[in-house]
Protein backbone atom coordinates (compact mmCIF):
# COMPACT_ATOMS: atom_id res chain seq x y z
CA UNK A 1 0.00 0.00 0.00
CA UNK A 2 1.27 3.37 -0.85
CA UNK A 3 -0.05 6.75 0.28
CA UNK A 4 0.61 10.21 -1.31
CA UNK A 5 -0.76 13.31 -1.09
CA UNK A 6 -2.77 12.48 1.94
CA UNK A 7 -3.89 15.99 2.50
CA UNK A 8 -4.35 17.35 -0.96
CA UNK A 9 -7.65 18.20 -0.10
CA UNK A 10 -7.23 19.14 3.50
CA UNK A 11 -4.81 21.76 3.59
CA UNK A 12 -6.39 23.06 7.33
CA UNK A 13 -5.67 19.73 8.50
CA UNK A 14 -2.09 19.14 7.50
CA UNK A 15 -1.63 23.05 8.77
CA UNK A 16 -2.63 21.21 12.35
CA UNK A 17 -0.24 18.62 12.51
CA UNK A 18 2.60 18.60 14.88
CA UNK A 19 6.24 17.71 14.84
CA UNK A 20 7.40 15.50 12.12
CA UNK A 21 8.99 13.27 15.12
CA UNK A 22 5.55 13.09 16.99
CA UNK A 23 3.56 12.37 14.23
CA UNK A 24 6.51 9.52 13.57
CA UNK A 25 5.65 8.41 17.06
CA UNK A 26 1.85 8.35 16.88
CA UNK A 27 2.50 6.07 13.90
CA UNK A 28 4.77 3.48 15.78
CA UNK A 29 2.32 3.39 18.78
CA UNK A 30 -0.43 2.62 16.59
CA UNK A 31 1.10 0.11 14.66
CA UNK A 32 2.45 -1.41 17.74
CA UNK A 33 -1.10 -1.96 19.25
CA UNK A 34 -2.40 -3.39 15.98
CA UNK A 35 0.40 -5.79 15.72
CA UNK A 36 0.32 -6.74 18.81
CA UNK A 37 -2.24 -10.13 18.49
CA UNK A 38 -1.46 -11.28 15.20
CA UNK A 39 2.06 -13.20 15.53
CA UNK A 40 1.55 -15.46 12.34
CA UNK A 41 2.10 -11.45 10.50
CA UNK A 42 5.79 -9.97 10.45
CA UNK A 43 5.43 -6.19 10.35
CA UNK A 44 7.94 -3.86 10.06
CA UNK A 45 8.15 0.25 9.74
CA UNK A 46 10.72 2.38 8.02
CA UNK A 47 11.42 5.40 8.07
CA UNK A 48 13.76 6.80 5.21
CA UNK A 49 15.77 3.90 5.18
CA UNK A 50 15.83 3.38 9.10
CA UNK A 51 13.77 0.67 10.46
CA UNK A 52 11.68 1.81 13.28
CA UNK A 53 9.99 -0.85 14.11
CA UNK A 54 10.52 -4.62 13.56
CA UNK A 55 7.88 -7.38 14.67
CA UNK A 56 8.99 -10.65 13.32
CA UNK A 57 6.66 -13.52 13.04
CA UNK A 58 6.55 -15.46 16.46
CA UNK A 59 4.72 -18.21 18.57
CA UNK A 60 5.00 -16.38 21.80
CA UNK A 61 3.14 -13.16 22.80
CA UNK A 62 5.98 -12.50 25.14
CA UNK A 63 8.76 -12.05 22.47
CA UNK A 64 6.26 -9.12 20.65
CA UNK A 65 5.42 -7.50 24.57
CA UNK A 66 9.93 -7.76 24.78
CA UNK A 67 10.39 -5.59 21.76
CA UNK A 68 7.65 -3.11 22.80
CA UNK A 69 7.57 -2.83 26.62
CA UNK A 70 11.43 -4.16 27.36
CA UNK A 71 12.77 -7.78 28.47
CA UNK A 72 12.41 -6.45 32.01
CA UNK A 73 9.37 -5.73 31.54
CA UNK A 74 8.00 -8.46 29.62
CA UNK A 75 10.35 -11.06 31.69
CA UNK A 76 8.18 -10.01 35.14
CA UNK A 77 4.85 -10.70 33.66
CA UNK A 78 2.18 -12.91 35.18
CA UNK A 79 0.09 -15.18 32.50
CA UNK A 80 -3.79 -14.83 33.20
CA UNK A 81 -5.73 -17.13 31.20
CA UNK A 82 -9.53 -18.21 31.81
CA UNK A 83 -12.60 -19.03 30.67
CA UNK A 84 -15.78 -17.60 32.40
CA UNK A 85 -19.28 -18.92 30.68
CA UNK A 86 -18.64 -16.97 26.64
CA UNK A 87 -16.06 -14.51 27.91
CA UNK A 88 -12.28 -15.98 27.49
CA UNK A 89 -9.62 -14.13 29.43
CA UNK A 90 -6.05 -14.03 28.59
CA UNK A 91 -3.76 -11.50 30.25
CA UNK A 92 0.04 -10.78 30.51
CA UNK A 93 0.36 -8.13 33.85
CA UNK A 94 3.78 -6.54 34.96
CA UNK A 95 4.77 -6.22 38.86
CA UNK A 96 3.19 -3.49 40.40
CA UNK A 97 6.75 -2.32 41.16
CA UNK A 98 6.99 -1.34 37.06
CA UNK A 99 4.11 0.48 37.08
CA UNK A 100 4.04 3.99 34.96
CA UNK A 101 2.84 7.57 35.88
CA UNK A 102 0.64 7.34 32.23
CA UNK A 103 -1.41 4.35 31.26
CA UNK A 104 0.15 4.19 27.35
CA UNK A 105 1.66 0.75 28.46
CA UNK A 106 -1.98 -0.65 28.97
CA UNK A 107 -2.60 -2.97 25.59
CA UNK A 108 -6.32 -4.04 25.34
CA UNK A 109 -7.90 -6.22 22.88
CA UNK A 110 -11.71 -7.36 22.58
CA UNK A 111 -12.03 -10.53 19.22
CA UNK A 112 -8.14 -9.40 18.16
CA UNK A 113 -9.20 -5.39 17.65
CA UNK A 114 -7.17 -2.79 19.56
CA UNK A 115 -9.82 -0.86 21.36
CA UNK A 116 -9.11 2.28 24.42
CA UNK A 117 -12.26 1.26 26.57
CA UNK A 118 -12.01 2.92 30.02
CA UNK A 119 -14.36 0.20 31.26
CA UNK A 120 -11.58 -2.79 30.76
CA UNK A 121 -8.79 0.01 31.41
CA UNK A 122 -10.56 0.46 35.24
CA UNK A 123 -11.57 -3.07 35.87
CA UNK A 124 -7.60 -4.08 35.74
CA UNK A 125 -6.78 -1.05 37.80
CA UNK A 126 -9.11 -2.50 40.16
CA UNK A 127 -7.55 -6.11 39.83
CA UNK A 128 -4.21 -4.81 40.71
CA UNK A 129 -5.86 -2.66 43.82
CA UNK A 130 -3.63 -1.66 46.62
CA UNK A 131 -0.44 -2.63 44.98
CA UNK A 132 -0.82 0.58 43.17
CA UNK A 133 -0.27 3.78 44.10
CA UNK A 134 -2.94 6.40 43.48
CA UNK A 135 -2.08 8.23 39.78
CA UNK A 136 -0.03 4.89 38.91
CA UNK A 137 -0.57 2.82 36.01
CA UNK A 138 0.15 -0.63 35.52
CA UNK A 139 1.91 -2.23 32.58
CA UNK A 140 -0.35 -5.09 30.89
CA UNK A 141 -1.82 -6.45 27.71
CA UNK A 142 -5.36 -7.90 27.96
CA UNK A 143 -6.92 -10.22 25.16
CA UNK A 144 -10.64 -10.78 25.54
CA UNK A 145 -12.90 -12.93 23.05
CA UNK A 146 -16.60 -13.07 23.23
CA UNK A 147 -19.21 -13.90 20.95
CA UNK A 148 -19.61 -11.01 18.56
CA UNK A 149 -23.34 -10.81 19.38
CA UNK A 150 -21.85 -9.70 22.91
CA UNK A 151 -20.26 -6.56 22.07
CA UNK A 152 -20.87 -3.30 19.88
CA UNK A 153 -18.04 -2.22 17.90
CA UNK A 154 -19.76 0.68 15.92
CA UNK A 155 -20.11 3.15 18.94
CA UNK A 156 -17.39 5.67 17.52
CA UNK A 157 -15.78 6.11 13.51
CA UNK A 158 -12.67 5.13 14.99
CA UNK A 159 -14.16 1.98 15.91
CA UNK A 160 -11.33 2.55 19.52
CA UNK A 161 -14.77 2.83 21.72
CA UNK A 162 -16.96 -0.02 22.17
CA UNK A 163 -20.48 -1.30 24.93
CA UNK A 164 -20.92 -4.74 25.99
CA UNK A 165 -24.19 -6.12 26.10
CA UNK A 166 -23.29 -7.34 30.09
CA UNK A 167 -20.85 -4.72 31.04
CA UNK A 168 -20.81 -5.32 34.67
CA UNK A 169 -20.29 -8.81 34.34
CA UNK A 170 -16.98 -8.40 32.07
CA UNK A 171 -15.89 -5.74 34.53
CA UNK A 172 -16.47 -7.79 37.84
CA UNK A 173 -15.11 -11.23 35.68
CA UNK A 174 -11.92 -9.35 34.61
CA UNK A 175 -11.19 -7.13 38.18
CA UNK A 176 -11.72 -10.92 39.93
CA UNK A 177 -9.62 -12.31 37.36
CA UNK A 178 -6.36 -10.27 38.08
CA UNK A 179 -7.17 -9.78 41.95
CA UNK A 180 -6.28 -14.11 41.76
CA UNK A 181 -3.69 -13.95 39.47
CA UNK A 182 -1.99 -11.34 41.65
CA UNK A 183 -2.73 -12.55 44.59
CA UNK A 184 -0.68 -15.67 44.53
CA UNK A 185 2.38 -13.92 43.05
CA UNK A 186 3.95 -10.63 43.39
CA UNK A 187 4.66 -11.39 47.26
CA UNK A 188 8.12 -10.34 48.17
CA UNK A 189 7.80 -12.01 51.53
CA UNK A 190 6.01 -15.32 50.09
CA UNK A 191 8.97 -17.23 51.02
CA UNK A 192 10.47 -16.33 54.46
CA UNK A 193 8.89 -17.59 57.27
CA UNK A 194 8.69 -16.22 60.67
CA UNK A 195 8.77 -18.51 63.81
CA UNK A 196 6.31 -17.42 66.47
CA UNK A 197 7.25 -16.64 70.26
CA UNK A 198 11.51 -17.26 69.17
CA UNK A 199 12.36 -14.48 71.15
CA UNK A 200 12.73 -15.29 75.48
CA UNK A 201 13.02 -12.63 77.20
CA UNK A 202 14.75 -12.12 80.76
CA UNK A 203 12.82 -10.41 83.65
CA UNK A 204 14.05 -7.31 82.70
CA UNK A 205 12.22 -7.19 79.35
CA UNK A 206 15.13 -6.92 77.64
CA UNK A 207 15.02 -9.26 74.35
CA UNK A 208 17.48 -12.03 73.67
CA UNK A 209 18.75 -12.67 70.17
CA UNK A 210 15.65 -14.56 68.38
CA UNK A 211 16.47 -18.47 67.59
CA UNK A 212 15.81 -18.49 64.58
CA UNK A 213 14.79 -22.24 63.29
CA UNK A 214 14.30 -23.96 59.69
CA UNK A 215 10.83 -25.92 58.71
CA UNK A 216 11.80 -29.23 58.32
CA UNK A 217 8.30 -30.67 57.45
CA UNK A 218 4.95 -29.01 56.79
CA UNK A 219 3.42 -28.02 59.92
CA UNK A 220 5.82 -28.28 62.48
CA UNK A 221 9.01 -26.66 63.81
CA UNK A 222 12.23 -27.92 65.24
CA UNK A 223 13.83 -27.08 68.34
CA UNK A 224 16.16 -28.66 71.00
CA UNK A 225 14.40 -30.10 74.49
CA UNK A 226 11.53 -27.90 75.49
CA UNK A 227 11.81 -25.75 72.55
CA UNK A 228 10.12 -28.26 69.57
CA UNK A 229 6.24 -27.36 69.58
CA UNK A 230 3.64 -27.72 67.13
CA UNK A 231 3.27 -24.78 64.92
CA UNK A 232 0.17 -23.99 63.07
CA UNK A 233 1.21 -22.81 59.38
CA UNK A 234 -0.32 -19.45 58.05
CA UNK A 235 -1.34 -18.89 54.34
CA UNK A 236 2.27 -18.52 53.10
CA UNK A 237 3.74 -21.52 54.59
CA UNK A 238 0.95 -23.65 53.39
CA UNK A 239 1.86 -22.66 49.56
CA UNK A 240 5.67 -21.81 50.16
CA UNK A 241 8.74 -24.24 51.29
CA UNK A 242 11.25 -21.87 52.78
CA UNK A 243 14.76 -23.15 52.58
CA UNK A 244 16.31 -20.49 55.78
CA UNK A 245 14.08 -18.16 57.81
CA UNK A 246 15.20 -14.63 58.02
CA UNK A 247 16.94 -13.03 60.81
CA UNK A 248 16.49 -9.43 62.31
CA UNK A 249 19.35 -7.40 62.15
CA UNK A 250 18.50 -4.47 63.54
CA UNK A 251 16.73 -1.06 62.55
CA UNK A 252 17.97 1.61 59.93
CA UNK A 253 17.13 5.08 61.22
CA UNK A 254 14.70 3.63 62.94
CA UNK A 255 12.42 3.19 60.07
CA UNK A 256 13.22 0.35 58.17
CA UNK A 257 13.77 -3.16 59.71
CA UNK A 258 16.81 -5.26 58.31
CA UNK A 259 16.53 -8.94 57.80
CA UNK A 260 19.11 -11.47 56.44
CA UNK A 261 17.29 -14.32 54.21
CA UNK A 262 18.68 -17.38 52.41
CA UNK A 263 18.48 -14.94 49.54
CA UNK A 264 20.26 -11.63 50.54
CA UNK A 265 19.04 -8.30 52.54
CA UNK A 266 15.44 -7.79 53.11
CA UNK A 267 14.26 -3.98 54.22
CA UNK A 268 10.63 -3.38 55.80
CA UNK A 269 9.33 -0.21 56.14
CA UNK A 270 7.63 -0.44 59.57
CA UNK A 271 5.23 2.65 59.24
CA UNK A 272 3.75 1.14 56.11
CA UNK A 273 3.76 -2.31 57.61
CA UNK A 274 1.97 -1.62 60.91
CA UNK A 275 -0.41 0.75 58.18
CA UNK A 276 -1.66 -2.37 56.86
CA UNK A 277 -2.19 -4.19 59.61
CA UNK A 278 -4.20 -1.67 61.58
CA UNK A 279 -6.13 -1.27 57.62
CA UNK A 280 -7.34 -4.59 57.76
CA UNK A 281 -7.96 -4.76 61.34
CA UNK A 282 -10.23 -2.05 60.94
CA UNK A 283 -11.71 -3.21 58.26
CA UNK A 284 -12.60 -6.74 59.44
CA UNK A 285 -13.68 -4.91 62.83
CA UNK A 286 -15.95 -2.81 60.80
CA UNK A 287 -17.73 -5.06 58.68
CA UNK A 288 -18.16 -7.84 62.02
CA UNK A 289 -19.76 -4.39 63.56
CA UNK A 290 -17.18 -5.45 66.69
CA UNK A 291 -14.95 -1.76 66.51
CA UNK A 292 -14.27 -1.59 70.10
CA UNK A 293 -14.06 2.24 71.50
CA UNK A 294 -11.56 3.58 73.77
CA UNK A 295 -13.17 6.39 75.77
CA UNK A 296 -11.35 9.58 76.81
CA UNK A 297 -11.67 10.02 80.42
CA UNK A 298 -11.47 13.91 80.04
CA UNK A 299 -12.78 14.70 76.32
CA UNK A 300 -10.31 16.38 73.95
CA UNK A 301 -11.61 19.34 72.80
CA UNK A 302 -10.94 20.36 69.25
CA UNK A 303 -11.46 23.36 66.96
CA UNK A 304 -12.32 23.70 63.40
CA UNK A 305 -13.03 26.13 61.12
CA UNK A 306 -16.44 27.22 60.31
CA UNK A 307 -16.55 24.67 56.79
CA UNK A 308 -14.55 21.97 58.65
CA UNK A 309 -17.11 22.05 61.34
CA UNK A 310 -20.14 22.24 59.42
CA UNK A 311 -19.26 18.91 57.57
CA UNK A 312 -17.99 17.28 60.50
CA UNK A 313 -21.46 18.08 61.86
CA UNK A 314 -23.33 16.83 59.42
CA UNK A 315 -21.27 13.03 59.33
CA UNK A 316 -20.95 12.73 63.30
CA UNK A 317 -23.65 9.98 63.25
CA UNK A 318 -21.68 8.00 60.47
CA UNK A 319 -18.65 8.33 61.95
CA UNK A 320 -19.91 6.95 65.67
CA UNK A 321 -20.18 3.71 63.19
CA UNK A 322 -16.45 3.58 63.14
CA UNK A 323 -15.93 4.40 66.85
CA UNK A 324 -15.43 8.21 66.69
CA UNK A 325 -17.90 9.89 68.83
CA UNK A 326 -17.80 14.01 68.58
CA UNK A 327 -19.81 15.89 70.45
CA UNK A 328 -20.83 19.35 69.10
CA UNK A 329 -20.19 21.92 71.56
CA UNK A 330 -21.28 25.06 69.73
CA UNK A 331 -19.70 27.03 66.69
CA UNK A 332 -17.00 24.81 65.25
CA UNK A 333 -15.73 23.38 68.64
CA UNK A 334 -16.47 19.97 68.98
CA UNK A 335 -15.35 17.19 72.07
CA UNK A 336 -13.77 13.83 70.92
CA UNK A 337 -15.06 11.46 73.36
CA UNK A 338 -13.95 8.27 72.32
CA UNK A 339 -11.92 6.79 69.27
CA UNK A 340 -11.08 3.24 68.72
CA UNK A 341 -9.19 1.38 71.13
CA UNK A 342 -6.59 0.39 68.17
CA UNK A 343 -5.87 4.27 67.15
CA UNK A 344 -6.04 5.95 70.90
CA UNK A 345 -2.54 7.43 70.35
CA UNK A 346 -3.15 8.91 67.25
CA UNK A 347 -3.02 13.06 66.74
CA UNK A 348 -6.86 12.99 66.65
CA UNK A 349 -6.89 16.81 65.30
CA UNK A 350 -4.56 16.19 62.31
CA UNK A 351 -6.85 12.75 61.47
CA UNK A 352 -9.84 14.33 61.67
CA UNK A 353 -8.67 17.66 59.31
CA UNK A 354 -7.22 14.60 56.72
CA UNK A 355 -10.70 13.38 56.91
CA UNK A 356 -13.23 16.27 56.31
CA UNK A 357 -11.72 15.90 52.32
CA UNK A 358 -13.35 12.59 52.58
CA UNK A 359 -16.26 13.53 54.57
CA UNK A 360 -17.11 16.16 51.97
CA UNK A 361 -16.50 14.31 48.89
CA UNK A 362 -18.46 10.94 50.08
CA UNK A 363 -22.33 11.49 50.71
CA UNK A 364 -22.80 7.98 51.57
CA UNK A 365 -19.96 6.28 53.93
CA UNK A 366 -21.50 3.37 54.11
CA UNK A 367 -20.42 2.40 50.55
CA UNK A 368 -17.23 0.68 50.06
CA UNK A 369 -15.03 3.18 47.88
CA UNK A 370 -15.80 5.53 50.81
CA UNK A 371 -15.52 3.76 53.82
CA UNK A 372 -12.09 2.19 52.27
CA UNK A 373 -10.63 5.81 52.28
CA UNK A 374 -11.46 6.67 55.60
CA UNK A 375 -10.29 3.40 56.85
CA UNK A 376 -6.84 4.31 55.04
CA UNK A 377 -6.82 7.70 56.45
CA UNK A 378 -7.25 6.26 60.23
CA UNK A 379 -4.61 3.22 59.26
CA UNK A 380 -2.18 6.19 58.56
CA UNK A 381 -2.61 8.17 61.53
CA UNK A 382 -2.96 5.13 63.50
CA UNK A 383 0.39 3.16 62.68
CA UNK A 384 3.76 3.94 64.35
CA UNK A 385 5.45 6.20 62.60
CA UNK A 386 8.98 6.42 60.84
CA UNK A 387 11.64 7.45 63.48
CA UNK A 388 9.96 5.08 66.69
CA UNK A 389 12.63 3.20 67.51
CA UNK A 390 11.19 -0.17 68.03
CA UNK A 391 12.37 -3.14 70.83
CA UNK A 392 13.36 -6.66 68.94
CA UNK A 393 10.31 -8.22 70.23
CA UNK A 394 8.14 -5.39 68.94
CA UNK A 395 9.62 -6.09 65.36
CA UNK A 396 9.59 -10.11 65.05
CA UNK A 397 5.50 -9.11 66.70
CA UNK A 398 5.07 -6.60 63.34
CA UNK A 399 6.17 -9.18 61.02
CA UNK A 400 4.27 -11.92 62.61
CA UNK A 401 0.62 -9.92 61.94
CA UNK A 402 2.00 -8.47 58.42
CA UNK A 403 1.87 -12.46 57.56
CA UNK A 404 -1.77 -12.85 58.10
CA UNK A 405 -2.56 -9.79 56.23
CA UNK A 406 -5.06 -10.40 53.01
CA UNK A 407 -2.40 -7.80 51.31
CA UNK A 408 1.11 -7.78 52.85
CA UNK A 409 2.79 -6.18 49.67
CA UNK A 410 1.51 -2.63 50.19
CA UNK A 411 -0.02 -0.29 52.16
CA UNK A 412 -3.52 0.45 51.88
CA UNK A 413 -2.20 4.17 49.78
CA UNK A 414 -0.35 0.81 47.15
CA UNK A 415 3.27 2.01 48.61
CA UNK A 416 5.58 -0.97 48.53
CA UNK A 417 6.04 -2.41 52.09
CA UNK A 418 9.21 -4.64 51.10
CA UNK A 419 12.37 -4.12 48.87
CA UNK A 420 14.54 -6.92 48.83
CA UNK A 421 18.39 -7.28 47.92
CA UNK A 422 19.69 -10.47 46.40
CA UNK A 423 23.40 -11.56 47.49
CA UNK A 424 24.10 -11.21 43.57
CA UNK A 425 22.66 -7.44 43.36
CA UNK A 426 24.75 -6.73 46.62
CA UNK A 427 28.04 -8.40 45.09
CA UNK A 428 27.82 -6.52 41.95
CA UNK A 429 27.48 -3.40 43.57
CA UNK A 430 30.66 -4.04 45.45
CA UNK A 431 32.69 -5.24 42.13
CA UNK A 432 32.93 -8.85 43.87
CA UNK A 433 30.91 -10.07 40.89
CA UNK A 434 30.87 -8.79 37.22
Amino acid sequence: MEVRDLFFNTPVRKKFLRAEKTETDYIVDVLSRIALPFLHIDFRLDDGGKTLLSLPISDNDLNRLAILMGRDVAGSMEYLDQQRNDLKIKAYLASPDLSRSRGDRIFVYVNCRNVRDRLITRAMIEGYGQRLMKGRYPQAAIFIEMPPALVDINVHPTKQEIRFRDGRGVYQSIVSAIEGVLGERFHPILNVAWDKGATEFRETGEAQIPQWRVAESEGAYSGSGDERSEYSENLFQKQYRVKQSPQIIGQLKETYILCQSDEGLLLIDQHAAHERIVYESLKKAYQSMKIEGQAFLIPHRLEFSLKEGRVIEEKTHQLTQLGVELEHFGGSTFLLRSVPSILVDAKWEDFLLDLVPVLEEEEDLSKDKAMDKLLTVMACHGAIRAGKRLSQQEMISLINQLQEMDLPTNCPHGRPIFRRFSFYEIEKMFKRVI
